[in-house]
Parts: C-alpha cells; structure tokens; sequence
C-alpha cells in the first residue's frame, strides 16, 4: 500500500526541512511506503529550490511548481491529480498539522472503511478574531450541508484513492472538500481530533477576504450539488410561484373593482393601489428566473459532462 501526502505551499522555505524530516521518521517507524508531493504554488522565496536539495536527500520527494500564485485549491487540485498512492493524506506546509497523526487517519482509512476523514483541531492555537468566524462558517456548513463535521477547514485529511480522483477542487473549495465529496457519493466521512501546533515560522497567507469569499463558496457548492444538473427545478419552481402569485393579486385586484363596480362602491383605481405594482414586480422576477432556468438548462443539456456521473465499480 501506497500512502501519498499531498502539500500544497507559498513561501514557507524555512519550514519545509524540519516537515520533510518529521514525515520520514513517522513514516520509517510505521514501515510505510509513502510519496510525498509537493506543490509550490508559485512562492517568490526559497521554497523551491529547498524542494530541490530535499530531493537529493529524500528519493520519495516529487514536486510541482506554478509559474505564478493561483490558490490552495489549485494545488490541491494538480497535487490529486499527481498523487499516486492508495490513500492520500493532505496537510498544510506550516507545520502547524502534525504528521504524528498520518497512521491513526491511514488506519481509519484502511480498517474502518471511511471514504475520508477530515482533522478537527479542537484546541487551537489561533487569535480570537480568526476562531469566532471559523466556528460561525463551521456550523452554517453542517447546517447546509448536513455533514456533521467540526471543522471543514483543516488541512490535514485522509482520503481514498477513489475520492481524490473524483472531486474537482477549485476557486476557493478546499475548504469544502467533504461537501464535494459527498455530492460525488462518498458519503462515508469520519472526523478525527488532531494536534494544533502553533505556527514556528512567517505568517499566514490567508488575508480577511476569506470570510467574504467562504461563505459564498458554501452556497455555490450547496446549489450545484442540489440543482446542478437540473437547474430548472430551482428556478422554474420559483420562478413559476412567484408568476402565480404576482397573477393572482392582480386578478384579485381587477375582480374587487368588478365587484365594486357592480354594486355602485366607490373603488380605487387599480393602478392606484401599490399592491398592484408589487404585484406586477412579482410576475417579472418570476418571468426572469424562469428565464434563466430555462437557459441554464440549455446549457446544462449541451455540457460536455452533462453524463459525467461517478461509477463505483463495474463488472464486464
């Protein structure tokens, strides 16, 4: 069994000798055969060329490099698609995720059959402005996707081989990989308590538009895994409730001043009334949106991955 461990990373030169060494000695001692791929994702420090003398020491070294910064994600992403191992082990390049706890997440992997288990660092090392918005967007994501999990945001995870060559991973979705996952039917997701360390060298990367960028990427995630492949049954049915609506005060309206009429009332004017211009506000948001589920069909229909669905296993 091949264990890979997939490190994306920015500028973190300083930290890459101690993580490499630290991963070889828990992988001597648990008698694992591991890769490890790096990702450089474009840092304008030393990093790469430390990969470069670490691979003269290390042969299980492999790497990429970025011509420019893209994100996380990215390289996630283009680490996936290189690693070749049976299970795949993410973490950050920080040292702030232990490889202490890489054989009890193989283990879970292996023996208790999990498609992924993602770290839950229950005890953190981090300034209250970054713990507060964590724990609000780590529960609008349980809510929202109903996957009960702690913490979405840890780097250090272990998948299967299958997962990580199923998901596609990109914007700013690492984040909400589980979330993929599962929409890609790998719903056997387990939850592991590991080590925080604090950070030994530079700073983050990570700057206050995350908190802006996160939750809108739950809420494309949450739609496409709902609607993404039928997006008229989202904005048709809303679209449709809101016409019927807006139609229906209208009518409503035009049959009092009828009525009205008919019994010599005296009767407002229709379009004197403000509920009919709401009314008729309501049937052109109702006519848009169906609208534009009808054209997002069309071009869901003439997608090239329109059939793209995740096969478990055959037999020919």
């Amino acid at each position: 069994m091949l264990i890979s461990v997939v490190i994306p990373l920015f500028n973190e030169h300083e930290s890459l000798p101690e993580l490499t060494r630290w991963i070889d000695e828990v992988m001597q001692k648990n008698g694992f055969n591991y890769e490890v791929v790096y990702v450089d994702d474009g840092s304008t420090d030393d990093s790469w060329k430390v990969i470069q003398e670490l691979k003269q020491k290390y042969a299980q070294i492999r790497a990429l490099r970025f011509r420019r910064n893209y994100g996380k994600s990215a390289g996630l992403n283009r680490g996936f698609d290189a690693a070749k191992g049976d299970i795949v082990i993410t973490m950050d390049a920080d040292l702030q995720d232990s490889p202490e706890e890489i054989p009890e997440l193989v283990r879970m992997i292996a023996e208790d059959g999990f498609d992924l288990v993602s770290g839950w660092k229950k005890k953190r090392f981090d300034p209250i402005t970054k713990t507060v918005p964590t724990k609000l967007y780590n529960w609008a994501a349980r809510s929202m996707s109903g996957i009960k999990l702690h913490d979405f945001n840890c780097g250090l995870k272990a998948y299967k081989q299958d997962v990580v060559k199923s998901v596609e991973v990109y914007g700013e979705m690492h984040r909400y990989i589980p979330v993929i996952a599962k929409w890609a039917g790998f719903d056997k997701i387990g939850e592991k308590v590991v080590q925080h360390q604090e950070r030994k060298f530079g700073v983050t990367k990570f700057g206050i538009e995350r908190f802006i960028n996160g939750p809108l990427d739950l809420l494309v995630i949450t739609f496409m895994s709902r609607f993404g492949k039928r997006p008229m049954h989202f904005f048709g049915v809303y679209g449709s409730l809101m016409f019927l609506l807006g139609g229906a005060v209208s009518v409503w309206l035009i049959l009092e001043k009828i009525i009205g009429l008919a019994n010599h009332a005296k009767v407002r004017e229709v379009t004197d009334q403000p509920m009919f211009y709401l009314a008729i506000l309501a049937m052109i948001i109702g006519t848009q949106l169906f609208t534009a589920g009808f054209l997002a069909e069309m071009i869901s229909r003439s997608s090239s991955d329109r059939n793209n669905y995740h096969i478990a296993e055959t037999i020919d």
